[in-house]
């Protein structure tokens, strides 16, 4: 089995006691209903890690998703001229495969759980700029359908990915 793979744990494995991560995912979607994906900065991760995915990240103390939302897309992204179009009404989570735990998201965490936002880019893109941040999440990123994302991301969030595709279907452009 891949070290990517989605886990499955017995139920008395120690990784349940530590707790998701809060965090956020954005869908941002173009006036065609494709949605951005970046390619990760390969940094530390494996050099065999898929490494597209959509933006998504953190929620700071203080912070409503919504809020993390909007900082978390700028972060990425560069773009500052977006809307909310949906929110999902449920929290999604996953949990790291087995060789990531205790290294993997500074170690403290499981998985994460996701508040997950459809945003609309207002504008162009001209506004999507990679390098506007400190820490560069992106090294490159293209428009695609949602349901390609499922092929493109690690293992262990197709699932997670798969309802993203299900969930916001009604939003999105139509695979091929």
């Amino acid at each position: 089995m891949s070290a990517f793979a989605p886990p499955v744990y017995d139920d008395d494995h120690p990784v349940h006691q530590l707790a998701w991560r809060p965090c956020v995912g954005i869908i941002l979607m173009n006036d065609d209903g494709l949605v951005f994906t970046g390619k990760r900065v390969v940094g530390k991760l494996p050099p065999e890690a898929p490494l597209w995915q959509l933006p998504q990240g953190g929620i700071h103390a203080g912070e409503t998703p919504e809020q993390a939302a909007f900082r978390e897309l700028e972060e990425e992204t560069g773009v500052q001229h977006a809307e909310i179009v949906y929110e999902l009404p449920k929290w999604l989570s996953y949990d790291l495969p087995e060789a990531l735990i205790g290294t993997a998201l500074k170690g403290r965490f499981r998985g994460q759980k996701q508040k997950w936002f459809a945003m609309r880019l207002i504008g162009d893109d001209s506004e999507i700029r990679l390098d506007t941040h400190d820490q560069i999440e992106f090294d490159e990123w293209a428009w695609r359908p949602l349901a390609d994302c499922v092929d493109l991301v690690v293992d262990f969030k197709k699932p997670l990915y798969q309802t993203l595709v299900e969930r916001f279907a009604f939003l999105v452009a139509p695979k091929g």
